[in-house]
């Protein structure tokens, strides 16, 4: 009983709060602190993990050929990247963003199935989109040997 007495002097739970805690818009507008809790680490996640690892030892890794593909994508206006490379891009980004909705839809009536197809989407067009840019990065590398992108 100590643990429980202490969460509920934790929240402020003692005397009439608990009435107060008891308004169904209380109850109701605390069910998603948890969720909540869950995208706030992965929105920091996202902005730390650019930073949290040291530069690769090699270019001979799919992963880091991709990213700097993706680099020379982002500066394609300074420097043209070959025709073949110009379309996927736009249309693997279309099938990424086509697989959100399914998730947001899906979490937010709790269907499972739809959740899982919308993440299936978004990930199948994230993974071919990385492999297309790592595909960028070979061709980039032939056309001049020893280069990367602008930085920034």
């Amino acid at each position: 009983m100590a643990v429980d007495d202490a969460v509920a002097k934790a929240f402020g739970l003692q005397g009439d709060a608990w009435q107060r805690h008891a308004n169904p818009w209380s109850v109701y507008t605390r069910i998603p602190i948890p969720a909540l809790l869950v995208v706030a680490v992965v929105l920091l996640w996202t902005f730390v993990n650019p930073r949290a690892f040291p530069p690769p030892r090699s270019m001979d890794h799919w992963a880091s050929r991709s990213v700097f593909g993706e680099k020379y994508w982002a500066a394609r206006k300074e420097r043209p990247i070959p025709a073949g490379h110009r379309l996927a891009p736009w249309v693997l980004t279309g099938l990424n963003v086509a697989g959100v909705p399914f998730v947001v839809w899906g979490l937010v009536v709790l269907n499972p199935w739809m959740t899982a197809f919308g993440l299936a989407l978004h990930m199948s067009g994230k993974l071919w989109s990385l492999d297309r840019m790592a595909l960028l990065y070979d061709d980039m590398k032939l056309s001049a040997p020893g280069s990367l992108p602008p930085a920034g």
